[in-house]
């Protein structure tokens, strides 16, 4: 087995404003597997709320190259197990690689990968499409840009009830809202009674992270689903999320990639959790990967590649909140 690197920035079509700051492009590193004539594709996007830059990536995937090409006979779980030791420290790296090597393997069987997982394309669920903060303006001419049945928006201003007041007059799409850790419990919980009012059917990651104490209170209190983000980062953290919050969204980037994801979908559901798998503004690698996985969830935020210029891939599509998947098989990926 071979490892390829190659690094790219992604250009935004429009800047993307959440409550930590505003970006106008993502750096990427796509990472591809290839034995016996055979491709798998693999993603990881620099962020800098996680310290994360494409030159670290890039570093750390050519020192470890010779353990990378070792045992390509696992299966994708076992891979994942032999690689955990060496990139513990790295979930987005570790990510990259697994989702290259689930791609692989699923090619080398001549099955998609959700195939290989004996899951069923039928009755999955609508992706929502990401507003970012800006002007009311700006916010409801990208919502009649991209017509979608769900959009998410994102929030944490002193306006927050006006904005999403302004964008209902405009559409009778359903509204998710993402404050990105931007409110108190008491905000939360009061903004929860407004925004049901305004066709809201859940609230992502209000409060900081590990406001534990917080979050018990919003849990108990909100008339609205609260789903964690920020406080659901690796698998451990499912578990603490059970009775603070109504459902997980898991980031592949952040918990390590396919395989670990799918057992925190696992546990999320053994809880009663809703589950919801999102995106962090990547290309059609990253986002083939998440579609493989829709048909275990409740809810997913796999709009990324959408609010590119140019995405550097082609793979699974996405039309009015439809996941259209491709003729190729593992994920689907082909890069451009």
């Amino acid at each position: 087995m071979k490892l390829i690197i190659r690094t790219y920035k992604l250009q935004l079509k429009h800047p993307f404003t959440i409550s930590r700051g505003t970006r106008t492009e993502i750096p990427s590193i796509i990472v591809e597997l290839t034995e016996n004539g055979f491709s798998g594709f693999g993603e990881a996007t620099a962020n800098p709320y996680y310290n994360t830059t494409t030159d670290k990536f890039e570093e750390e995937l050519i020192d470890k190259c010779s353990i990378i090409e070792k045992n390509s006979n696992k299966t994708p779980e076992e891979y994942w197990t032999y690689l955990f030791p060496y990139f513990r420290d790295n979930m987005f790296l570790l990510c990259a690689l697994d989702e290259a090597y689930n791609d692989l393997y699923a090619r080398k069987k001549r099955l998609k990968l959700y195939q290989y997982w004996n899951l069923k394309t039928e009755n999955i669920p609508l992706t929502n499409y990401t507003i970012g903060i800006d002007s009311i303006e700006i916010m409801v001419a990208k919502m009649k840009e991209v017509a979608s049945p769900i959009y998410k928006i994102k929030l944490g201003t002193k306006d927050d009830i006006k904005i999403v007041s302004e964008l209902r007059k405009h559409t009778d799409a359903i509204f998710r809202i993402d404050a990105n850790c931007g409110w108190s419990p008491k905000e939360t919980i009061e903004n929860a009674r407004k925004l049901k009012k305004l066709g809201v059917e859940f609230i992502e990651q209000p409060l900081l992270a590990n406001d534990w104490k917080g979050a018990a209170t919003v849990f108990k209190n909100s008339c609205l689903p609260i789903i964690a983000d920020e406080s659901c980062i690796v698998e451990d953290d499912v578990e603490k999320c059970h009775n603070h919050f109504h459902g997980v969204n898991i980031k592949l980037m952040k918990c390590g990639g396919l395989t670990p994801a799918k057992r925190m979908i696992a546990k999320a559901k053994s809880l009663g959790l809703k589950t919801m798998v999102g995106c962090m503004t990547e290309s059609s690698v990253g986002i083939s990967a998440i579609a493989q996985l829709s048909p275990m969830l409740d809810y997913v935020d796999m709009d990324g590649a959408l609010l590119l210029k140019n995405d550097i891939a082609e793979g699974v599509k996405l039309t009015n909140g439809i996941i259209i998947f491709s003729d190729i098989n593992g994920t689907g990926v082909k890069l451009n």
